[in-house]
């Protein structure tokens, strides 16, 4: 194994990560000195065509900062960053325009992210408007087709955000995503805002979407019901850092980190066979601001020795799997 988890199938890789890292500096007060966040703080994953990779975690461990970086909406301040091998970071602001249709968002709320003033074929649109030299015919047409692919109405192109339902809207915001065909599209949290029984169907769309198109997901969640569901691979973070990341029922089936084993047990489960042992964190996430030495866990979790509040564990191969714990052999 490899600091990215190796590959499954043979779908090429078409987005690579190594050792992202974005830090923000911020004040603490008018006589302090400014202090520095560590939002990602060494993050390596590949991502493979047609495949989905969840990125998990409780909220500000670095998840949506990972999904601005990726898109670069927001540039990692170190690491490398790779769409179809091409390298991204230190780009001309031409080539990144090029290289930024190979990667779009959809983001988590569908009320926010519509233009209310715009009608949905001038929202679809847009990107084609700005990206190509599409005939405004064409781009109609296009847009009228896309709908039809993600399950609207073609006579709804003129319609405005307001409506439509929130499922309806998302559905809109994945038409806007798929505009510029891209290879890889990064979800965050994009059912979260939905009624339980949309998010069913607004997933079992992407997946759909996924196989006729091949597309790659980095799919952002804290719903691991949700990601049981549309993942092959799953990365857990903690305070900007994975602390566990591989296949999808080898996490499941055998959580090798204590963090994770606290995600998985807090989702409900009808089918007894299936919960986990409750494990209960001590205390609350630390402030991003002053993160405790050694293992950023150790504070919480019930299984640590005095060697995790010194030493810092090393992503490493356990059981197919990478693990950011020093017992995690002893975690079954």
């Amino acid at each position: 194994m490899t600091s990215t988890t190796q590959t499954t199938t043979d779908s090429p890789v078409v987005l690579e990560a190594h050792n992202l890292r974005k830090h923000y500096a911020v004040k603490r007060g008018v006589f302090k000195p400014m202090a520095t966040v560590k939002a990602l703080d060494g993050v390596s994953f590949q991502l493979q065509a047609g495949r989905t990779l969840a990125v998990v975690g409780e909220s500000g461990c670095g998840k949506s900062t990972l999904a601005r970086s990726v898109t670069m909406i927001e540039p990692p301040s170190s690491g490398e960053l790779h769409y179809d091998g091409r390298t991204v970071l230190g780009r001309s602001a031409a080539e990144l325009k090029e290289l930024r249709r190979t990667v779009q968002m959809v983001f988590q709320n569908p009320y926010g992210s519509l233009n209310p003033r715009k009608t949905v074929g001038s929202i679809l649109t847009e990107p084609l408007v700005i990206n190509t030299d599409m005939p405004k015919d064409e781009r109609r047409a296009r847009a009228v087709a896309m709908m039809g692919k993600v399950g609207l109405r073609p006579d709804q192109v003129d319609r405005y955000p307001h409506m439509f339902s929130g499922g309806q809207r998302q559905r809109i915001a994945i038409a806007r995503a798929l505009m510029l065909n891209p290879r890889v599209v990064v979800a965050d949290e994009p059912v979260s805002a939905l009624d339980v029984s949309i998010q069913a169907q607004v997933l079992n769309l992407m997946m759909d979407l996924q196989e006729e198109l091949n597309l790659a997901y980095l799919f952002i969640s804290h719903d691991l019901s949700v990601v049981r569901h549309i993942a092959d691979a799953i990365m857990v973070m903690y305070l900007g850092k994975p602390v566990e990341h591989g296949a999808k029922d080898v996490v499941f089936n055998r959580p090798r980190h204590p963090y994770t084993r606290i995600l998985l047990a807090a989702t409900p489960r009808v089918n007894p066979a299936l919960r986990v042992e409750r494990v209960i964190p001590k205390g609350e996430l630390p402030s991003p601001l002053n993160p405790p030495p050694g293992c950023s866990f150790h504070k919480r979790c019930p299984f640590a020795t005095d060697r995790c509040a010194a030493e810092v564990p090393a992503l490493r191969p356990v059981d197919d799997r990478l693990v950011a714990c020093h017992h995690a052999e002893q975690m079954t």
